[in-house]
């Protein structure tokens, strides 16, 4: 399964777990060397799925998606 595939399955798993409200704000990013790059759009969102890491990965860990961490990146807006 190639990079970008695998990045938006793991996005996929998770998005029950982030509130609706959020949903449109978040993009999957890549991964590398085992770390998932969450892409959002405001500091706002950043700070809630924050709080939520724990929950996805766990998540992601049971549904065989493991990643050694989530690292969340808000995008600049130009």
């Amino acid at each position: 399964m190639d990079i970008y595939r695998e990045s938006n399955a793991r996005l996929q798993a998770i998005s029950a777990l982030i509130p609706a409200s959020f949903r449109h704000q978040v993009q999957a990013g890549p991964i590398e060397e085992g770390v998932w790059c969450l892409l959002l759009s405001n500091n706002t969102t950043a700070a809630k799925l924050r709080q939520l890491l724990p929950a996805f990965e766990s998540h992601l860990r049971v549904n065989s998606l493991e990643v050694k961490s989530i690292r969340l990146k808000v995008r600049r807006q130009d």
